[in-house]
Formats: C-alpha cells, structure tokens, sequence
C-alpha cells in the first residue's frame, strides 16, 4: 500500500521489444497511474526506446547503457546517473539487468546523507549468479523482486536476505486484451476458416520448444485432422523449422504468421487453444498471461513461471514431460470439448485479473521500496 509518492528511476540495459522491455513498462506505467514520479532510461534508438514512448513512460535521455566493456561510456552514464538523481530527486534505484545493476552501484549518489538504495527485478533465473563478486554485489541490494518461484529460491540461495527477497509474477496488459477481439480477420488471412485452431507466440530461436510443438500437434492429426497451427514470431531459426515442417509432411497445416504485435489481441482471439513450450528471455512468460487475458486455454509445459501461471485443469493443462503424445493428448483434451475450452479460456481472464495485474505488483513493488527506504542507512 502507497505511503507516499515517490521518485523512481529504472534503469534498463534492454535494446529490444522483449525480456524486460514490456515488463518495465508495465510496471512503470502502474506506478505513474499510483501517483509516482516515474523515469525510465535505457538504451537509446531502438524499439524498447519506442514502445515506452508510445506508452507514455518518461525517459531520460543521455545514458548510452550498452552492456559491455566501456569504460568511457560507464563513465559518462555514471555522471548522468548522478545529475538525474539530482534534478529529479529520485528515492529508489531500479535495475533490471547487470549491466545498469552494477552501474547503479558504482554511481550511486547520496541523497539526505544516504546513498539510494537499489532494487533489482531478476526477469531470469541465468540472471541471478553465483560468483562471489556477484554476492558482494547482492549484498549491496536493498530488495531482489523476482518473477518467478524458482528465480526467488535462487536469490535465497546466492545469499540475499529472505526479508529482501520479493515475489512479483508477471503483468498481463488487461485492458489492450480486455475487448472481443474479432479473430475472423486472422482466420480468413490464412484460410482457417472454421478449423480448430492452435496458436504460439514465442521467438524462433533454440530451446523455444517449437520442435516439440510440432512433433506433438502432428500426434494430434490422428484424432482432430482439420486443426491448424498457427506460429507467430520471428527469429534464426525459421528457415530450420520451416524445413522441419516440410519434412514431417505439415506444410498445409501448419502457417508461419511471422512477427505480429499491432494486431497480437485479433490473433489470439482467432485461436481456440494457446500453446507454450518453453519461457523465453523473461521467465514469468507474458505470451501465455496475454492469451490467459485474451480468455483462451493455454497447454503449456510445466517450466519456469508456468506451473504457477496456468492453474492445471482450469485455466488450461500442464505438460509434466516432453513426449510429443503428451503434447498431444493435452492439445486433444482441449479442442475435444469447445465449451470447456471456453470454460477454461474465461477462468484465465479472471486469474489473470485477480493475480497478474499491474497493480497488484505496483503493490508489491512498493512495499519493497519502503522497507528499502525504513532500513538503516548504508554507510
């Protein structure tokens, strides 16, 4: 609960539309709407610098925050970092990669006799090391928010105290997928007419589990022959799986959608189940909380955040193993029983509503700020 407003500084080593980008803005949009001062810096020119325009966050300009090793440029952010705080009198340094984390520490500016004490979001489990440099860092961290069970168990692990240790699971943007998207717009783009229809949004890149995906919903064509699957993104590892699609004799069911981001919620509408295989670059797995928003059933394997954002058996289903016939059974269970499907997919809204808003992990967040700022001050 809010004692007050504060100004809060992100800082964000990200260039690009993923990770951390929609996360960050999602947070730092919630905490604008509870009355705080918010201010985002990351690098400049990029699609995370445009998309946080295009959602109204204010971002402070000057910072280079490219992760490597630069010492001129750590320099120059170091001395901005110190203006910013300054001019703005900012309360809480907020980080969300090591890079700026470090950056963070290294610059930190006093403010009423105290140096600003410093959150970090942990988006990845990858991202909470083990190295003793590492911990001397951590050790110097007022709060460790992280968004997913095993990314918390981790930061207990490398040694943050359990009272600095918060739980903030992913945000879900409910009023973009909020309205009846009309998905007929989508299934006539690729000609699935009334098919029964799965969807995945996730990058095509290695260890995304399109592989899997695939293998599963060619079992599924024994039993639901008309489904059609719909794989929507973008990455180095199209042309390998359009060739494995050619291979296992899929080329007319299965479509390659490309990149879609203006049109995500029309997308989703026109899917009568989600599919996940594997968390992505932010381990609390946005594409499943927007389908769980957009009110469809997810089948997701049971890794990272996903066993704690699919609720098994009401929301959607939980694959435990990686058999293809497990995929599949899963898939078939889903699209067998359309009322169900919808059951489950109008459960996810409502789950998605009550523990994935942004203003419930404004709230959080914010009890981690006070309890930074009511510590006794670092020398």
């Amino acid at each position: 609960m809010s004692t007050g407003a504060l100004s809060i500084l992100h800082l964000a080593t990200n260039r690009w539309w993923t990770g951390s980008a929609d996360p960050t803005i999602q947070l730092a949009r919630a905490q604008h709407a509870r009355g705080h001062h918010v201010l985002l810096a990351v690098p400049p020119g990029d699609r995370f610098e445009a998309k946080a325009r295009e959602a109204g966050v204010t971002l402070v300009d000057g910072f280079h925050l490219r992760a490597r090793l630069a010492p001129f440029e750590i320099a120059r952010d170091a001395r901005r970092l110190r203006a910013v705080a300054r001019e703005h009198r900012v309360d809480v340094l907020h980080t969300h990669h090591s890079h700026d984390h470090w950056l963070a520490l290294l610059a930190r500016p006093r403010s009423a006799g105290r140096r600003l004490p410093i959150a970090r979001t942990f988006h990845t489990l990858r991202a909470v090391k083990r190295d003793p440099v590492s911990r001397r860092l951590y050790a110097r961290t007022g709060a460790a928010l992280a968004v997913s069970r095993g990314i918390e168990a981790r930061c207990h692990d490398v040694g943050f105290a359990a009272a600095r240790v918060y739980w903030t699971p992913g945000m879900a943007d409910l009023p973009r997928f909020a309205a009846e998207a009309d998905g007929r717009t989508v299934r006539d783009e690729f000609a699935l007419g009334e098919a029964p229809v799965v969807v995945s949004v996730a990058r095509l890149a290695p260890g995304r589990g399109h592989e899997l995906l695939l293998a599963g919903f060619r079992a599924l064509l024994a039993d639901v022959p008309a489904a059609r699957l719909l794989l929507v993104g973008k990455g180095e590892t199209r042309e390998r799986l359009e060739r494995l699609v050619a291979v296992l004799g899929l080329a007319r069911q299965v479509t390659f959608a490309g990149y879609r981001d203006h049109d995500l919620p029309a997308v989703l509408a026109a899917a009568d189940c989600f599919a996940l295989m594997a968390p992505g670059s932010d381990d609390s797995c946005r594409a499943a909380l927007e389908a769980m928003a957009a009110a469809r059933p997810v089948v997701a394997r049971a890794l990272g955040a996903l066993p704690e954002t699919i609720a098994h058996g009401e929301t959607g289903l939980l694959v435990e193993d990686d058999r293809p016939e497990a995929v599949a059974a899963a898939l078939r269970e889903v699209l067998a029983d359309r009322a169900r499907a919808r059951a489950m997919g109008a459960a996810g809204r409502r789950r998605a509503e009550k523990e994935f808003s942004p203003a419930r992990a404004v709230e959080t967040v914010e009890r981690a700020y006070h309890a930074m700022l009511h510590a006794r001050p670092e020398g």
